[in-house]
């Protein structure tokens, strides 16, 4: 599992213009089954994603194709984790600990 935490690089109107395509590209990979949640920081100086997928590689090709990575508006921090233990609507998640 993946946190994909989103720092913004330009000002919230740059943001505010693109929001709507990096919106629909949430959409777009929750139809996949890729991301489970997601949303703004606190202040709102950029976001975080919880997303699964087969490889680190793959979810660091994914983040590139983000329409705030093209418009050169965010920076990403990857974070991989094994998800051992998660609440039952997660259950299909569980990773176990390498032997």
């Amino acid at each position: 599992m993946f946190v994909l935490e989103l720092t913004y690089t330009a000002d919230v109107e740059s943001i505010d213009a693109v929001l709507p395509r990096h919106i629909e590209w949430l959409r777009e990979h929750y139809a996949a089954g890729t991301f489970l949640a997601s949303g703004r920081k606190v202040p709102r100086d950029g976001g975080v994603i919880l997303a699964v997928g087969p490889g680190r590689a793959a979810i660091e090709a994914l983040v590139a194709t983000d329409p705030f990575v093209r418009a050169g508006l965010t920076e990403y921090r990857v974070t991989e984790f094994l998800a051992t233990t998660t609440a039952e609507e997660l259950a299909a998640h569980r990773q176990q600990l390498p032997a």
